[in-house]
Parts: structure tokens; C-alpha cells; sequence
């Protein structure tokens, strides 16, 4: 597995210096450099990042202010590199995997490195979890036992990792390779590519309607046409999702079954 790197540092020698001493693992693609807090912001939004290197203290915002901007539960893992010790503490608050201080040596990235890779295949392994013990089910009598979907998902947010009712998601927005559930006012990030999860949930219960969103049909209150090619769902929470002609056929077919 490749993780997908992004250094944020308004210093260009320590720039350099992270992306020499990160070259030498096979396993890190440096995906993204940043110069300030802003730009590290709209790549955070924009993009997925497995693994963050970030300075504390930048123009623009700080590496503070970026977690709090793009929130705790969307951050890719965390490793503060800074010339400042006394902001560990902070740092570790906000969830931080590790706090690096300049100048940063071999031994101790290569250190901070291994952790990033064992939490990361920590998550990948409760994630997967569940679609394994489906796939064992579905084959453990020659395939022919009715196929059975997930009844709950595991979405790491921060230290934690969230065990989430299937039954309660109202309904799952695409984000790059995340899919984002959206459970009442909660809103989590799952790093499973919304292709990926639709194939995974019960297609009786959850439609995808548009390229970008999927929706718990029990949760559709009316569905408004625009036309032939598209239109709107509306949830009973009040969300308005737009929706293509070939989700309207699935969200009828679906009805229907």
C-alpha cells in the first residue's frame, strides 16, 4: 500500500529536506507541497491525503488553525514537524500521531513513519472486517445462501474509531476516495470510495442516484422531476439531492421491489 503524503511547511529548506529524506521510502508518494496555511487548507479540501506533514507555525493560518478549519474527523494522519517544543502538548490534543522537531533526522522520521503505517492498516483492517465476514457467509454453503449485507460500518474519526448503524445513514455524498455519511447532524468521513460502498450495501435499501450521493430510500419523501434527465429528492430531514434519470429508474425499481 502507497500512502499518499502532503508537506505543508513555509520554509523551502525544510521542504527539501522532508521530501529528500522521504524519497528514500518506496511507500510514500509525496502527492502535494504547501507553502502557507491557506494552501494547505484548499489541499485538504480538495484532495486525499493519507499522511500530513505539517508545521505549526505558517502564514496564513497556523497548522492549529488548519485543523480546525478542515475539521478533526476529515484530516489525513498527522505529524507536526516544527522547530517549537512548546507546542506538543497542543498538538497532541488535536489528535496529532507524532510531533517531529527541525532539524528532522533519518531515524526519528523513519520512526513517526512506521507508526503512520501501522495505524493505517489498523483502520484498513476494521474496515474490511465486515465486507469479509459477508464474503465468508455468501461462500460458506457453495454460494447458496441469500447474500447478506453489512449491518454496521467502522469509520475511524480521530482517536476513535465509530461504529455506525447502517440503518441509521440518511444518506452518502462522494468525496474523492471518501464517501461521506451523513447521519442526522453528524457527518463522517468514510475511506472507501462511494463505487466501492454502494456495492457493498443492500441495493433494497440504499440507491445511488447520482454519480456523486446514494440515499437510504426510507428516508425519501418526495422525488421532484426536472424534465427528462434529471431532478431532486427530497429527504425527510428537508436535503434536497440532485438526481439523474438512471438513479430515478433505480429509485423506482427499487421502490418497487
Amino acid at each position: 500500500m502507497r500512502l499518499r503524503a502532503l508537506i505543508a511547511d513555509d520554509e523551502p529548506l525544510a521542504r527539501e529536506r522532508l521530501r529528500f529524506l522521504l524519497s528514500g521510502d518506496s511507500e510514500v508518494d509525496i502527492a502535494g507541497e504547501c507553502r502557507n496555511g491557506h494552501e494547505a487548507i484548499s489541499a485538504l479540501k480538495e484532495n486525499r491525503y493519507d499522511l500530513l506533514f505539517l508545521d505549526i507555525q505558517m502564514p496564513g493560518a497556523s497548522g492549529l488553525d488548519i485543523i480546525e478549519e478542515v475539521g478533526a474527523a476529515h484530516m489525513p494522519i498527522v505529524v507536526f514537524v516544527t522547530a517549537h517544543h512548546h507546542y506538543a502538548v497542543k498538538a497532541f490534543e488535536v489528535n496529532a500521531l507524532d510531533y517531529i522537531t527541525k532539524p528532522v533526522e533519518p531515524d526519528r522520521l523513519k520512526a513517526a513513519l512506521e507508526r503512520a503505517k501501522e495505524k493505517i492498516a489498523s483502520r484498513t483492517a476494521l474496515l474490511t472486517q465486515e465486507q469479509l465476514k459477508v464474503a465468508l457467509a455468501a461462500f460458506s454453503n457453495g454460494g447458496a445462501s441469500p447474500r447478506e449485507f453489512p449491518k454496521r460500518l467502522v469509520v475511524p474519526n480521530g482517536t476513535k474509531d465509530s461504529f455506525i448503524n447502517v440503518e441509521e445513514i440518511e444518506w452518502i455524498e462522494a468525496a474523492d476516495y471518501y464517501s461521506c455519511l451523513h447521519i442526522g447532524t453528524r457527518s463522517l468521513m468514510l475511506r472507501e470510495p462511494i463505487k466501492q460502498l454502494a456495492e457493498t450495501l443492500d441495493p433494497r435499501r440504499f440507491v445511488r442516484i447520482h454519480r456523486s450521493a446514494i440515499v437510504n430510500i426510507g428516508c425519501v419523501r418526495e422525488i421532484l422531476r426536472e424534465g427528462r434527465k434529471e431532478g431532486w429528492v427530497l429527504l425527510s430531514n428537508g436535503n434536497r439531492l440532485k438526481m439523474s434519470k438512471a438513479g430515478w429508474q433505480n429509485l423506482i425499481a427499487a421502490s418497487r421491489a
